[in-house]
């Protein structure tokens, strides 16, 4: 009986660290001034060449939007390469020289694939590439914001990923999770001293560092940017946050959509949390407080699941341990005031504080995504949009 006991308590230690865990960081973060003062004080020596690849699959209906987002950089030196994997480019055309237009005679089916077609097909050397979605657009300072921290010894820059659409309920609650884990698992932990994450889009690497990092390695379905970080900060490298690189995500307006996009997203989790394990224990080993505490972000579990989890034990302790219901309750505030920080810091906008009703509402359909997830790869290798799928 003490085994089970103390392994329900193992357990309900394991998430409810979550909970807390992102306030910690702000403590921290709070404590430490050394890179938001290098970031004041950077100039830059150089214009780095960029190659920036933007892949998209079977649509191209929102590449020439793309496109003249790029072409509007406030910048010179890039030149941009749009992979039109398994797509009809009859009717696409692209009149600047800036741009080439890459349709691969085989399908890729692949992100990393499409990059790496890129990258063969490159009309110079570029010393460092950008990835960028075949449903974004980008802030005229984009490549300037990623070349300060380029120029403070960085090789891998994470951007933000702000909300193009709030055009639905469903948009809004999806605006509010990116700005919740941009703020945490971007600003904060990398002012903590520890890593940013890869979004999949709005990032820049030395090319050098991602074709180190992905180039041996096949990488299908949903996920690449979970491998390419492993593969940075286990070279020990640290992967920098911008705050105003800012690229214009579409977020998820309907239903199908977003159960379709999560069950990918969970199934990626699934599929490489236990690299987690690998750079936290790696850490340990050589006293890299990067890879320690960005160890522990990836074994993080979904944001839905863990609150559910800790509303589950919650209840559970009422009747058998109201002690521990009360630190779960507790650890519930404090995770709801870390959310609240991070939207009021965000100058979030009004619509997304209306949306907050529908959380449970949002939970649901994760929960729908979460029964997909082990054929999520089936489904669809990329999410949809503009599809006329069920809004609210």
């Amino acid at each position: 009986m003490k085994v089970i006991s103390y392994l329900w308590i193992f357990v309900q230690v394991l998430i409810g660290f979550n909970l807390v865990f992102p306030v910690l960081l702000l403590l921290i973060y709070l404590l430490r001034r050394s890179v938001r003062n290098a970031v004041r004080n950077s100039t830059l020596p150089e214009m780095p060449d960029y190659g920036i690849i933007v892949t998209a699959y079977e649509q191209i209906q929102q590449l020439p939007a793309v496109v003249n987002s790029l072409l509007k950089l406030n910048y010179s030196n890039f030149h941009i390469y749009v992979v039109a994997d398994k797509c009809d480019i009859t009717n696409l055309h692209f009149e600047s020289g800036k741009v080439s237009l890459l349709r691969p005679e085989q399908v890729l089916g692949s992100n990393t694939r499409s990059h790496f077609y890129a990258i063969r097909n490159f009309i110079r050397p570029h010393s460092h590439l950008t990835i960028i979605d075949s449903d974004n657009l980008t802030d005229p300072e984009y490549l300037n914001e990623l070349n300060v921290y380029f120029n403070l010894g960085f090789y891998a820059v994470q951007g933000v990923r702000e909300a193009k659409n709030l055009d639905s309920t469903y948009a809004c609650l999806d605006a509010a999770r990116d700005i919740y884990y941009h703020f945490y698992d971007g600003k904060i932990l990398f002012g903590s001293g520890s890593s940013a994450t890869l979004a999949g889009s709005g990032m820049a690497f030395t090319t050098p560092l991602y074709k180190q990092c992905l180039e041996h390695l096949d990488v299908t379905g949903a996920g690449f940017d979970k491998v390419l970080q492993d593969g940075i900060v286990s070279r020990k490298f640290r992967i920098a946050f911008a705050e105003k690189a800012i690229v214009y995500d579409e977020k998820t307006s309907g239903t199908d959509q977003l159960v379709n996009q999560r069950a990918r997203w969970i199934n990626t989790w699934f599929k490489y949390f236990t690299l987690g394990f690998k750079i936290f224990f790696k850490g340990i080993a050589g006293f890299d407080w990067n890879q320690i505490v960005f160890g522990l972000v990836l074994l993080r579990p979904p944001l839905f699941i863990f609150l559910l989890l800790s509303g589950f034990f919650l209840f559970i302790n009422l009747f058998i341990a109201p002690v521990m219901a009360l630190i779960w309750f507790l650890a519930m505030v404090v995770f709801v005031i870390g959310f609240y920080i991070s939207l009021k810091v965000s100058k979030t906008d009004q619509r997304i504080y209306q949306s907050l009703v529908n959380i449970p509402k949002f939970i649901f359909f994760q929960v729908m995504a979460l029964l997909k997830a082990g054929k999520a790869n089936q489904i669809s290798v990329a999410t949809r949009h503009g599809q006329p799928t069920g809004k609210e």
